[in-house]
């Protein structure tokens, strides 16, 4: 998968299989173990780490799945942005829900997170991932592609708190609006969005 970032340079979109390991720890480790390693808004890191598994531990073995947990970006052979997709009803966390309702019970690939590198920011990294994913879950026969990113309208948020996504870039990928949540980020609603495949 290629997506054009401007004209003179092109991301390359892959899945994180289990031989782009060091890419995704270079941009999943920046906290360490502390971090989240895509685990958190999955669910299934409490029951795994009770039995001894880290969270990295718990991401590696997911690479080996399908949709892999995450897709990477990469510019000129560099890992630059990362994007945490999972199997909506696979996903505990999102299955059990209550500020974040199914809308229905097909297996939609659900977007759960977006890692930009420092200094790749606002450059279409994050808009080529989301593509990608696309693309891949229409290869893969899913249903569907669902998101849960914040409307900030126009005002700038911190990073930290955008990870989730922001509706206008899933706007112009051509997702719905189908509801405002009760789940939160950056002190505003994260909406639920829908592309049907």
């Amino acid at each position: 998968m290629v997506s054009s970032v401007t004209k003179s340079t092109e991301l390359e979109i892959v899945p994180a299989t289990v031989d782009r390991w060091a890419d995704v720890v270079e941009l999943l480790d920046a906290a360490g173990e502390h971090g989240c390693w895509c685990q958190a808004w999955r669910g299934t890191d409490a029951a795994s780490r009770a039995g001894g598994k880290s969270r990295a531990e718990l991401t590696r073995q997911q690479m080996s799945a399908v949709p892999p947990p995450g897709y990477l970006a990469y510019l000129d052979g560099a890992p630059v942005g990362w994007v945490g997709v999972g199997v909506r009803t696979d996903t505990p966390r999102l299955v059990n829900s209550r500020t974040i309702p199914a809308i229905d019970d097909l297996p939609v690939w659900s977007i759960g997170c977006f890692r930009i590198r420092p200094g790749f920011r606002r450059r279409g990294v994050a808009k080529a991932l989301l593509a990608g994913v696309v693309e891949a879950a229409k290869k893969a026969g899913a249903p569907g592609v669902e998101a849960y990113p914040i409307d900030p309208e126009g005002r700038r948020v911190d990073v930290s708190l955008a990870y989730v996504g922001i509706a206008s870039m899933f706007d112009a990928a051509g997702f719905r609006r189908v509801l405002v949540t009760d789940a939160r980020s950056a002190r505003l609603p994260r909406l639920l969005v829908r592309l049907d495949l």
